[in-house]
């Protein structure tokens, strides 16, 4: 049995499909929060939906989210400089600022406020509305990003 000798046009492809699964998977988690879960944790008794979320972003802080989210661009890159070409890097560039870049200026800085807070204090009560409202706006651009990050990604395969 002969053994399969990867070229560099196959490289780009691995790392081409690799940056589309990434991506995907991070817009579906950006994805379940849009759709059930900031809703679940927005039902509960504000000082409940506070407390859990400030759980979830201390939580979230790990190899198995992070080493995804940010190696998507360093996976994305390597297939657009392995041939790839300006579709991948498109999609790579969308990826990072739509994604990356928006969770970094829109998601982090509400996070931060919201950890600052006493989960107790009727004043976060009335933030966590306003918290909720802006932090869905943000997730909603960054899961989009993702997903078409992803479609374009995948449009180059083709």
């Amino acid at each position: 049995m002969a053994a399969l000798k990867v070229t560099e046009p196959m490289m780009h492809e691995y790392f081409t499909a690799a940056f589309v699964l990434i991506a995907a998977l991070i817009g579906g988690v950006f994805f379940a929060f849009s759709v059930f879960v900031m809703r679940a944790l927005a039902d509960l008794p504000a000082g409940e939906g506070v407390r859990a979320m400030q759980r979830i972003n201390v939580v979230v802080i790990n190899p198995w989210f992070l080493g995804p989210f940010f190696g998507a661009m360093v996976v994305g890159a390597a297939a657009a400089a392995l041939g790839g070409g300006s579709v991948v890097l498109l999609a790579t560039l969308v990826y990072a600022i739509g994604t990356v870049g928006v969770t970094i200026a829109g998601n982090v800085p509400l996070n931060n406020a919201l950890a600052a807070r006493d989960a107790q204090d009727p004043s976060t009560h009335e933030y966590w509305r306003t918290y909720v409202r802006r932090w869905l706006w943000f997730n909603h651009a960054r899961t989009l990003a993702a997903v078409v990050s992803a479609g374009v990604a995948m449009r180059a395969m083709v």
